[in-house]
C-alpha cells in the first residue's frame, strides 16, 4: 500500500469516526433533552442536539452532516407519527444547523469567539435565524399529520424554535470552549478559590430558582461575575447551568411560572434564557476583546521603548556639554561671572 493510499484511508477513517461521534452525541443528548418535553413528547424548551450539530460543523466541516441526519433520524423514529413525517422532521433538523453554519461562515465567524461580532453572529444568525427552518418544518409536519391538537401549531412552533435556538446559544459555545480548553497553569490559589466560589454560588442560586419564590433574576449577577473574571471559560457553563435550573422551574410550574398558561410560561422562560445567553456571550466577548486590545497596546509600547533605546547615541556616560570648570580653564583659569 502506497503512502497516498494510507493517507487517504486514514482520512476516510477519521471522517467516519467523526460522523459516528456526532450521531452518538446527537442521540444521547437528544434523549436527555426529551426528559423535559412539553409538547407531544418530542418538543422541549432546550434541545441540546442543535448545539452539538452546529459545533460539529464548525469544528469538522460539512463532512459530518450525515452524522446529524443519522442522529436526528434515530431520535425521531420512536416518536413518529409516521415514517414520512419522521423523514421530514429529520430533514428539517439537518438543514437548520447547515443553514446556521453557512450563515456563520459567510459572516467570518471564528470558533474562538474572541470578538464581539462573533457573539452577535452566533446569536442572531446561528441561533435565531437558522433554527427557523427546523421549527417550521417540524411543526408543519406534525400539523399535517394531525398529530397536534386544534390550534396547537403556534405553541408547538414557538417551543420548537426557542428550544433549538437555546441549544445553539447554550451548548454550542460550551463545546467550542472545551475544544480549545487546556489545564490552567500558574494560577494562584486566590484564582482557584474564586472559581470554586462561583461554582458554589451557581448551585445555590439554581436551588433558589427552582423554589416557589420568583428569584430568576439572581442568575444575572453570576453571569456578569463569570464573564468579567473568567470570560468564555466561565460564562458559557454558568449560562447553561442558570438556564437549566430555570427550565426545571418552568416544567415544575414553580416560582414565576406558577399559575400561568403553557404559552405564557414558555415566553417567559425563553425570554429569560435568551437574555442569560446574550448576557454571557456578549459580555464575555467584549471583555476578551478589551483584554486583547490592551495586550496589543502594551506590546506596541514595549517595542517602541526598545526602538528608542537602540536609537539613542552612546555617550559613554559623559555629558555632551562642558561643565563650568572646564569652561573656566579654557579662559585662563578664570570663570566668567554669571
Amino acid at each position: 500500500m502506497t503512502v497516498a493510499s494510507r493517507d487517504r484511508l486514514r482520512r476516510v477513517g477519521m471522517t467516519a469516526l467523526r460522523i459516528v461521534a456526532v450521531a452518538a452525541l446527537y442521540y444521547a443528548f437528544g434523549r436527555l433533552g426529551l426528559l423535559q418535553q412539553l409538547v407531544r413528547g418530542q418538543v422541549t424548551p432546550l434541545w441540546p442536539p442543535t448545539g452539538i450539530a452546529l459545533a460539529g460543523l464548525l469544528l469538522f466541516g460539512l463532512q459530518v452532516w450525515p452524522g446529524i441526519a443519522l442522529g436526528a433520524f434515530l431520535i425521531n423514529i420512536p416518536l413518529g407519527p409516521s415514517t414520512p413525517a419522521v423523514l421530514a422532521i429529520t430533514a428539517g433538523n439537518t438543514l437548520a444547523p447547515l443553514c446556521s453554519y453557512a450563515l456563520l461562515r459567510r459572516s467570518g465567524f471564528r470558533t474562538q469567539m474572541n470578538r464581539f461580532q462573533d457573539a452577535l453572529a452566533l446569536v442572531f444568525l446561528g441561533a435565531l435565524t437558522g433554527m427557523l427552518i427546523s421549527a417550521t418544518v417540524g411543526s408543519s409536519t406534525l400539523s399535517l399529520a394531525h398529530a397536534l391538537p386544534p390550534g396547537g401549531f403556534w405553541l408547538t412552533w414557538w417551543v420548537w424554535w426557542t428550544g433549538d435556538a437555546m441549544g445553539v446559544l447554550l451548548v454550542a459555545p460550551l463545546l467550542l470552549v472545551l475544544r480549545s480548553a487546556h489545564w490552567p497553569k500558574n494560577i494562584p490559589r486566590s484564582g482557584w478559590a474564586e472559581g470554586s466560589l462561583l461554582v458554589a454560588a451557581t448551585i445555590a442560586v439554581g436551588l433558589l430558582q427552582t423554589s416557589p419564590a420568583p428569584l430568576l433574576f439572581l442568575g444575572f449577577p453570576l453571569l456578569t461575575w463569570a464573564a468579567f473574571r473568567f470570560q468564555r471559560t466561565g460564562a458559557t457553563p454558568c449560562a447553561l447551568a442558570v438556564s437549566t435550573f430555570a427550565i426545571l422551574a418552568a416544567t415544575r410550574r414553580t416560582g414565576p411560572f406558577a399559575g400561568h398558561t403553557l404559552l405564557t410560561d414558555m415566553i417567559s422562560l425563553q425570554a429569560f434564557n435568551g437574555a442569560a445567553a446574550l448576557t454571557a456571550l456578549l459580555l464575555a466577548a467584549a471583555i476578551t476583546e478589551r483584554n486583547q486590545t490592551q495586550a496589543k497596546i502594551e506590546e506596541a509600547c514595549r517595542r517602541l521603548a526598545e526602538m528608542v533605546v537602540r536609537a539613542a547615541p552612546d555617550t559613554g556616560g559623559l555629558s555632551a556639554l562642558p561643565n563650568r570648570q572646564e569652561d573656566g580653564e579654557e579662559n585662563g583659569g578664570q570663570t566668567r561671572p554669571s
